[in-house]
């Protein structure tokens, strides 16, 4: 009889074990997972606003001017909280500038930059665009930890770019000319890059070290033509 009542404590004790709470959810807590060595904001899409300085006195933008670049930034985090890194990338980038600056050829293919008076000259639209592909180089910091993903950015660098394609059209009344080959081009450019930001909303802006068009590119009234884009916008960071 001793033997069958202490087997049945045992049994008993076992069944409330069971059913205790605090023990099944041990069992069964899905355990946290911490990335002691994540990275940040790897993809990047970027909205811009086009200005140009540098200009003939006589130069004016018309209608909107806008940009849009993408890419991939690998993030090299240098210190133990990871919240300072460097930042280098490969991205491509598309901008259309509208202004009163003709850009056209002549029979013997030298280049004329003329400014049109809208007063005499009627047409329809007078842009140039360009495509390139670009190497963001970033000093990264951030307020970001292992576990948040909303927080304050301020990303400062360079860029290096190439314009590996350039457009410029002009439409007129039964008229449409394009111009892709300029030699007077300034096909490599250096901008000083700046991003400032918190969570997924970011403004940045980019300033071109190096005017868009060589020291022997005038216009038809001996202006110098110049052109040092300006770039503002917001930058939309991805994982």
């Amino acid at each position: 009889m001793k033997y069958l009542l202490f087997f049945f404590c045992v049994f008993s004790l076992g069944i409330c074990a069971a059913q205790d709470p605090s023990v099944t959810r041990e069992e069964n807590a899905i355990p946290e997972v911490v990335d002691s060595l994540y990275r940040e904001d790897q993809f990047y899409v970027g909205l811009a606003f086009n200005l140009i300085i540098n200009d003939p006195p006589s130069f004016s933008q018309n209608g909107f001017s806008g940009g849009l670049n993408a890419g991939f930034i690998r993030d090299i985090p240098i210190n133990k909280r990871r919240n300072v890194a460097i930042g280098v990338g490969l991205g491509l980038s598309t901008n259309t500038f509208n202004s009163n600056l003709f850009i056209g050829e002549l029979e013997n293919e030298q280049t004329v930059f003329q400014i049109l008076d809208e007063n005499q000259i009627d047409f329809q639209s007078n842009r140039f665009n360009t495509n390139l592909v670009e190497l963001p180089i970033q000093l990264r910091w951030r307020t970001s930890t292992f576990t948040s993903t909303n927080f304050w950015r301020i990303y400062s660098g360079v860029k290096l770019g190439y314009i590996y394609h350039f457009k410029s059209t002009f439409k007129q009344d039964g008229v449409l000319l394009r111009q892709t080959d300029v030699p007077e081009l300034n096909k490599l450019r250096y901008v000083a890059t700046l991003t400032i930001g918190n969570g997924s909303f970011n403004a940045f802006v980019h300033y071109n070290l190096n005017t868009l068009f060589d020291d022997t590119a005038f216009t038809t009234d001996g202006e110098r033509v110049g052109l040092q884009p300006i770039k503002f916008g917001i930058e939309f960071y991805l994982l």
